[in-house]
């Protein structure tokens, strides 16, 4: 008599951090902190609720990490757009390249996380809006400083305030960001940058 075959359990999926992050980020984006359950995290991500408590140890731990996480990808374009050799292409890279992140819709992306309602929506016992708000500083500092160089280099009229300059250009990616999040279009939000970086070259420029 032929031994009755085994069925094999199918073989669990691997867990993926940086998946679970873009996941967890995409429900928190459309049901808010205080709305996404832990139940939906979990078949979100494909985990159980005690893999996902290993992982991350809370759902508010996984809300800081997911928030931490995309903060530092806007902030990595400031970092890369500051090395570029001239400051038309320095201010074109903060704002195409971020308008390009916060439009990510191949990815469920509705729009900028750290500038969401999502941020008025977390725990009381997180400091991810603290830690934001000290990463946005840090990006525009550094902006400002090679606005600065680039007035010492020529490549900017001398009669411009580098502060001043900075303060528009941070106006500008905050309402990119709060446009993307109310669910502008990636073309819409793409013309409206590339007008607005025309109307700032366009003082002082033969």
């Amino acid at each position: 008599m032929t031994a009755p075959t085994r069925r094999t359990a199918g073989r669990p999926r691997s867990f993926d951090r940086a998946d679970a992050l873009r996941q967890a980020a995409v429900l928190f984006w459309r049901h808010g902190f205080s709305g996404t359950s832990t139940r939906m995290l979990s078949e979100a991500l494909g985990v159980s609720s005690s893999s996902l408590y290993a992982a991350f140890g809370s759902k508010a731990g996984l809300f800081d990490e997911a928030v931490r996480t995309y903060a530092l990808r806007y902030s990595a374009i400031y970092e890369r757009a500051v090395a570029e050799p001239s400051l038309a292409r320095v201010l074109e890279r903060v704002l195409i390249d971020s308008v390009e992140e916060f439009s990510r819709v191949e990815q469920g992306h509705p729009g900028c996380l750290t500038s969401s309602a999502v941020m008025a929506d977390t725990s009381a016992t997180l400091d991810v809006r603290t830690y934001v708000a000290d990463l946005q500083r840090a990006d525009e500092a550094l902006l400002c400083t090679r606005i600065e160089q680039a007035r010492a280099d020529g490549d900017l009229p001398a009669a411009t305030d580098p502060i001043v300059l900075t303060e528009l250009v941070q106006a500008l990616w905050q309402g990119l960001s709060v446009r993307s999040d109310l669910g502008a279009g990636r073309d819409e939000l793409l013309g409206a940058a590339r007008f607005a970086l025309t109307l700032i070259a366009s003082p002082g420029r033969s």
